[in-house]
């Protein structure tokens, strides 16, 4: 009997853009731009660092398993129960954590072919099925998803704005889409993007519905800038989110996590102002493509996704980027080879990213 099931062992890990350290090893470069992981490069709320450092003292000390602060914060913003609400390491844990809950052998799952390869991994890892359907116009195709479900469909993947292309699906085509899945289908609508989406008039914020069987997933890494301590939540019927907490890892997030969170929610000038950043930049990078007629998708989220005529050219756009000390992110592993993500950065990044670019084609 093999030790690893063939799976695990047929299993493509998630690999992450590589590191500002590991280019400048690599290539002997000290200056670098990294616009791979759609970070937010502003850095972080000064009322988030506050609360984290004022935390150190207590971090010989498990933290509250609970998250009481963290999740009362989180009820009173969204108003809904506190136990509609989980944490976790990230949205990603969350996401984990509902897989390994709710997906049984035998099951399915469907999501997009061109989404976040993490959940890909996931589902391969605990050896579900999961049955891709192709995006439409580099966007989920919600009826195409719909026509996939089968009796052994138990849960569907959303992402919203999606990730790597930066598309949405609008409020009317995520109210007949949710009218035509069964009620036991569970639908989890990851929401990592939604801060530069939110005033958007047909964007369908999940919390602004009840649906019994929806679990929405959200995160501090992008726009509050809290990647590096591992913080996410999430929210669903509390019987749902009851279950979810039997399975979840004890102590998670961390207390300087916990800390940070509830700060970073108090702090709307940042956010407002990160926001305003991230809308000039992305302008910026727009007019950039369309002076070379680069073909892009336009995005809803601080990303860009554009796109070649072969995944070589891909790979060779990547890598002179790289030399130059620019680190973007090739799309294979997300199933699109031909296609390149760039994060919206400062506008000095942004300005450096253009030269190069220019330099490259």
């Amino acid at each position: 009997m093999p030790l690893v099931a063939e799976h695990i062992q047929n299993l493509e890990p998630y690999r992450p853009g590589k590191t500002i350290d590991e280019v400048k090893r690599e290539y002997g470069i000290e200056k670098i731009v990294k616009l791979a992981s759609n970070e937010n490069p502003l850095g972080v709320s000064p009322l988030a660092i506050q609360a984290m450092i004022g935390s150190i003292h207590q971090i010989n000390r498990y933290p509250d398993i609970a998250s009481l602060l963290l999740r009362n914060k989180l009820a009173e913003l969204f108003k809904v129960g506190f136990d509609s609400i989980v944490t976790g390491h990230g949205s990603e844990a969350i996401m984990q954590t509902a897989v390994r809950t709710f997906l049984m052998n035998g099951e399915e799952v469907i999501t997009a072919e061109g989404t976040f390869v993490g959940f890909y991994v996931m589902v391969k890892a605990c050896g579900i099925k999961m049955n891709l359907v192709p995006l439409k116009d580099y966007g989920f195709d919600l009826k195409a998803i719909v026509d996939a479900i089968t009796p052994k469909t138990k849960m569907i993947y959303l992402v919203n704005p999606n990730s790597p292309t930066g598309t949405i699906y609008t409020k009317g085509e995520f109210e007949e889409f949710m009218k035509a899945v069964p009620p036991d289908v569970l639908v989890m609508v990851d929401e990592a993007y939604i801060e530069f989406v939110k005033d958007h008039p047909e964007f369908p914020d999940s919390m602004d519905y009840r649906y019994d069987n929806v679990i929405t997933l959200r995160t501090f890494s992008k726009a509050y800038g809290l990647a590096g301590i591992r913080i996410g939540y999430g929210f669903a019927h509390p019987e749902l989110i009851t279950q979810m907490h039997k399975v979840r890892l004890p102590f998670e997030p961390g207390i300087p996590s916990q800390a940070a969170g509830v700060a970073a929610l108090t702090d709307k000038q940042f956010l407002d102002y990160y926001l305003k950043l991230n809308s000039c930049g992305k302008q910026f990078i727009y007019d950039v493509y369309d002076k070379l007629g680069i073909q892009y998708v336009k995005t809803e989220a601080n990303f860009i996704m554009s796109i070649f005529d072969s995944e070589k050219r891909v790979n060779d756009i990547t890598e002179k980027l790289m030399r130059k000390g620019i680190i973007v992110r090739g799309l294979k592993a997300f199933l699109l080879p031909h296609c390149i993500r760039v994060t919206i950065g400062l506008p000095e990044e942004n300005e450096i990213y253009a030269d190069a670019l220019k330099l490259v084609l």
